[in-house]
């Protein structure tokens, strides 16, 4: 029988829970029916709060094409991706994302996603404007290099 893409993905989780190298999160990127990038949480292994399931993924797979861009995949993860892992999704240009759990049942297991929700939701209240036309004119040089990239 052939495994799913969400096979791999909780594969990825076991391996990584099994070696004490974080949570139950593992992710698979999938181009055209195959996979291109995996991973699984190392944030215990890497002393990482950003070596997510899902950026472990993106990065193999971008490693593996040899490009940032991830247009035309999917991801598929044991787990709603928390924001940070949501926003490198939407920078990949990955279309799909196929989830395990959601965020209130990683809250059922102690991982504390909700709070990120919720502070993305109060945000405007936080963000303190500084020196805005240096930042701008630094904006202006970048636009202004030839052969540029945008992501």
């Amino acid at each position: 029988m052939k495994k799913s893409p969400m096979d791999a993905a909780i594969q990825e989780a076991e391996y990584g829970m099994e070696n004490g190298h974080g949570g139950p999160f593992g992710a698979v990127v999938v181009r055209d029916g195959k996979i291109i990038g995996r991973g699984h949480n190392r944030v215990l292994l890497y002393r990482d709060p950003t070596c997510h399931g899902e950026i472990e993924a993106i990065r193999d797979a971008c490693r593996k094409t040899g490009t940032h861009s991830l247009e035309g995949t999917d991801i598929y993860t044991t787990s709603e991706p928390c924001p940070m892992c949501l926003g490198a999704i939407l920078w990949a240009g990955i279309r799909n994302i196929y989830i395990g759990c959601n965020r209130e049942d990683a809250e059922d297991i102690g991982f504390r996603d909700r709070v990120f929700y919720d502070t993305m939701n109060q945000m405007a209240y936080r963000l303190i404007p500084l020196q805005r036309e240096d930042c701008l004119a630094l904006f202006a040089r970048y636009k202004a290099l030839p052969g540029r990239e945008t992501y």
